[in-house]
C-alpha cells in the first residue's frame, strides 16, 4: 500500500475509534470495536471504482465499507442516495468524502448514523453556502478546465495536470474517458445542514492538488476543526 493511502486509510480508521490518525493501518480491528461501517462517497468528474485500493485495505481491517454511486444529476439527489448507502449499514459510520464529496457529506453526514467525517481533498460548505461559493476567495488553479455546456466535464487536454497529475498516462486516460457527466447546477445548490459543526472531522490535504487550491483546503479544514494530515499528491490521493 503506498503511503498516500496509507494515510487516509488510516484516517478512517482512527475516526473510527477516536484516536490517532497514525494508528497502523494493517491492524484487524478488535471484535468489541462500536463503529465498524465505513462509507465512501466520490465526487464529480468521477465515480466510486476510484475507491477501490481504500475498499480493499479497510475491508482486509474486518471494516464493511460500502461505495456511493453518486447520479450527479442534482444535489438532493447525490444526498439521497448517500442516505439510503448509510441506512443499510450495520450500525455507525465513518463518512468519507472526495471533493465535491465534502460537500455531499456535509448535508447528508447530520444523519444520526454517523460517527465522523473524513474529508479527501474535499470542500466543506456551511449552512447557507454552495460548493461553488468555496472558490470565491480562492479560485481553482489555471491547470483545472471545466468545458462550458449543461453536463459538466474536465477539458480532455488538460485532465492529467488538473485532475490527476501523480497518475501513470494510461491510469490518467482512464479516468479522462471514463468522467461521469454532471449536472452543473450541483455546484449552485446551498446546503441547509452543517454535519461538521456536531461531527468530529478529519482532513486529507494533497499538497499538489490542481483542482482544488491546497490554500483552500488547508482553509476548510481549519474552519471546520478538522484533524489535519497532509500528503503530497494530485487532486486524487485516493488513487495514487
Amino acid at each position: 500500500m503506498t503511503p498516500i493511502r496509507n494515510t487516509i486509510v488510516a484516517a478512517a480508521a482512527a475516526a473510527a475509534v477516536g484516536g490517532s490518525a497514525q494508528a497502523e493501518p494493517r491492524t484487524r480491528i478488535p471484535d468489541d470495536q462500536p463503529v465498524r461501517s465505513v462509507v465512501l462517497v466520490h465526487g464529480a468528474f468521477a465515480d466510486g471504482s476510484g475507491w477501490r485500493g481504500v475498499y480493499d485495505e479497510l475491508t482486509s481491517r474486518g471494516y464493511r465499507v460500502t461505495i456511493v454511486q453518486n447520479p450527479l444529476t442534482s444535489f438532493d439527489d447525490d444526498v439521497k442516495a448517500t442516505r439510503r448507502i448509510l441506512a443499510r449499514q450495520e450500525g455507525r459510520s465513518i463518512l468519507v468524502g472526495h471533493s465535491y464529496g465534502g460537500s455531499v457529506i456535509t448535508e447528508a453526514g447530520v444523519d444520526p448514523s454517523v460517527a465522523g467525517l473524513v474529508y479527501v481533498s474535499a470542500l466543506a460548505p456551511d449552512v447557507g453556502e454552495s460548493t461553488g461559493d468555496q472558490f470565491a476567495d480562492i479560485p481553482a488553479p489555471p491547470e483545472f478546465v471545466i468545458e462550458p455546456g449543461p453536463d459538466g466535464f474536465v477539458n480532455r487536454e488538460r485532465f492529467k495536470a488538473g485532475f490527476a497529475g501523480d497518475t501513470s498516462d494510461a491510469d490518467a486516460a482512464f479516468l479522462r474517458d471514463s468522467q461521469v457527466p454532471i449536472a452543473m447546477a450541483i455546484f449552485g445548490t446551498r446546503l441547509t445542514q452543517a454535519a461538521w459543526r456536531t461531527k468530529p472531522s478529519r482532513a486529507v490535504v494533497a499538497t499538489q492538488d490542481r483542482a482544488i487550491d491546497p490554500r483552500l483546503l488547508r482553509r476548510q479544514a481549519e474552519r471546520i476543526g478538522a484533524e489535519i494530515t497532509e500528503v503530497e499528491a494530485s487532486h486524487v490521493p485516493f488513487l495514487t
